[in-house]
């Protein structure tokens, strides 16, 4: 499965990671690269622990593209 992944350059220059259709599922790191190897790591953990609690994994649902505007 693939999951939306949206990364934002904060403040202090880390990239965080969050995964829309797994609400609690963020990650952080020092770049982009470190921070979509987090939460690759963080999305499989969190879908194993959801499975092994008996949870309903989500099917992907959220789509992004980028619009050109201007």
């Amino acid at each position: 499965m693939k999951y939306l992944v949206v990364f934002t350059k904060e403040p202090d220059g880390t990239v965080s990671a969050e995964v829309p259709d797994l609400p609690v599922c963020t990650s952080y790191g020092a770049t982009q690269q470190e921070a979509e190897a987090n939460i690759k790591e963080a999305i499989e953990l969190h879908l194993s622990v959801m499975k092994e609690e008996g949870m309903d994994v989500p099917s992907p649902t959220h789509l992004a593209q980028l619009v050109e505007v201007g």
